[in-house]
């Protein structure tokens, strides 16, 4: 009980502190409401998140030779089509509801998943990750892009309020995995679960006080051709309801067909990144035509940040899958009561260095000296890239009972969060610029399309750790991995285990700072597509 009082008063302190910030520095009102309702969906999202895995392994299919397998393909098709869904609901907010109306819809969606995930039955389990997703769809592109509409054009706090918003992301993403976590391994899975469903219900309440209050303005509402507007006796926003719920059982089948061993995923990726890519090209051909060459460029240079931003995460987001299990298999926990509790090291330190980054993007901003953007994309990867080298290199410091030191976890994360902040909370206020006014939310919905295809990918490379054997020590990248564990005995206790995640880690590692550096070189060509926007 001590532990989850601690919890509760590091979140109080913490949103008082971004509610000081916010007044202090001048940002719009609405902001903080947006921060509170977002922390809230992050505290839901990623309490799942860091129980999800282990919970398949551990308890829903702990009696299948192939659990981890499974539990990888299950996580990786719940985080790609997560991400895919906003396409769509971005889409949808821009031509027919707003985004205010998408927010509610996603909200609620989201906090009925959570809530079904508290019964151990499949039709509840797969029912509840098809919720999930259909609301994030609704509710994830819309409430970035109702932030960057409060700021005006060429407004230099934008960087930052972004930023503190991404505060706000990470707070909830920090506690969560702390309490549900914690609650999960104390009092049972399902009693966990269910925490996260009532901090997405606290979410939609804060959202609905900030409408009622009158914080956002004019901003996200309805366009006013479709608030009268009926097909078949029945609103624009009751069709958008319906349509909503017609996207829970579809995605719990593509779910189901994954965990079966159907590669259908993949297929429905490609369409999707199909569609949306031409349809980027189609306004890009569109606005070249009109004598717009400075708008298409600027779609242009979305589509290039976005691949870096693909790189970025399906090597992050091991962190829900084979990262939580080499924790959980290899690695001396100490203070942690369980290995989802590892989940929360990022977010906590995003909690402590947001403000921080804030302020720094501000004085540089003053100053002239303020990267651009596709420099602060290169030094994420790099900054990643480092991260997972740690994470690799821990094998060095085994100790005789076969476990890793705890320390080298916190100096990876530390690594990989730095580079986080410096592409994460910038994409999205940058897509926020770059965009076409009118297609806002649809490119924040392509801009998380890339997390889709990085969910896919990240599942993928998750898999090569269930075959019990290191990856391929040949090639380049097996050599620069070789120089990694140079005098590590092979034979010691725990090494072998270890070396299945390590060696995976290290490849990742050398890959992505060799995609950070070419970054960096073709940087002035982005950087030229991007026009006016820094």
């Amino acid at each position: 009980m001590g532990q989850i009082i601690g919890y509760v008063l590091f979140t109080v302190v913490a949103v008082l502190g971004a509610k000081w910030f916010i007044e202090k520095d001048g940002h719009p009102k609405g902001l903080f409401y947006l921060f509170f309702a977002e922390m809230w969906e992050r505290f839901s999202f990623y309490g799942m998140r860091a129980l999800l895995v282990l919970y398949i392994i551990k308890d829903y299919m702990s009696s299948l030779e192939n659990n981890e397998e499974i539990a990888y393909g299950i996580y990786a098709a719940y985080g790609a089509l997560v991400y895919a869904t906003p396409l769509l609901g971005g889409f949808i907010a821009d031509k027919f509801i707003g985004y205010r109306k998408a927010i509610m819809l996603g909200g609620v969606l989201m906090a009925l998943g959570h809530f079904f995930m508290a019964f151990p039955t499949d039709l509840f389990f797969y029912g509840a990750l098809g919720l999930l997703i259909a609301g994030n769809g609704f509710f994830k592109p819309n409430i970035s892009s109702l932030v960057g509409s409060l700021y005006k054009e060429g407004d230099i706090k934008r960087d930052s309020g972004f930023t503190i918003f991404y505060m706000g992301i990470n707070l909830g993403a920090a506690v969560a995995p702390l309490l549900c976590g914690y609650i999960g391994a104390e009092w049972g899975w399902h009693y966990g679960f269910g925490l996260a469903g009532i901090g997405m219900l606290a979410g939609v309440v804060v959202f609905w006080d900030g409408i009622r209050k009158g914080v956002f303005g004019d901003k996200g509402l309805q366009p006013e051709e479709y608030k009268n507007k009926t097909y078949f006796n029945l609103s624009v926003e009751k069709l958008v309801w319906i349509l909503g719920c017609l996207i829970v059982p579809i995605s719990a089948y593509l779910i189901l067909l994954e965990a079966g061993g159907t590669n259908f995923l993949g297929s429905i990726i490609n369409i999707l990144l199909l569609i949306s890519v031409g349809y980027a090209g189609f306004l890009m051909y569109e606005n070249y035509k009109k004598g717009e060459p400075a708008v298409a460029n600027k779609i242009g240079s979305i589509l290039i940040l976005a691949v870096l931003c693909a790189v970025f995460w399906a090597c992050f987001e091991q962190a829900g899958s084979s990262i939580v299990v080499w924790a959980d298999k290899c690695m001396n926990l100490g203070f942690m009561v369980d290995a989802s509790q590892t989940n929360a090291i990022n977010p906590a330190y995003i909690i402590f260095l947001a403000f921080p980054f804030a302020l720094l993007w501000q004085k540089l901003d003053l100053w002239k000296k303020n990267p651009n953007t596709p420099k602060k994309f290169a030094l994420g990867v790099g900054f990643l890239g480092l991260g997972f080298l740690v994470f690799a290199y821990s094998v060095n410091f085994i100790n005789e009972a076969g476990k890793l030191p705890f320390s080298t976890l916190w100096i990876g994360w530390l690594l990989i969060t730095t580079g986080e902040l410096c592409l994460s909370p910038i994409g999205l206020s940058k897509v926020t610029q770059l965009s076409p006014k009118k297609s806002i939310a649809f490119f924040m919905g392509l801009w998380f399309l890339s997390s889709t295809v990085a969910h896919y990918i990240a599942g993928a490379l998750a898999k090569l750790t269930t075959t019990g054997e290191k990856t391929s020590s040949s090639g380049i990248l097996g050599k620069l991995n070789n120089m990694l564990f140079n005098g590590v005995d092979m034979n010691a206790n725990g090494v072998a285990e270890a070396m299945i995640y390590n060696d995976l880690f290290g490849k990742i590692g050398f890959i992505t700072i060799g995609i950070a550096i070419l970054t960096l070189i073709v940087s002035p060509i982005i950087k030229k597509l991007m026009g006016d926007v820094h």
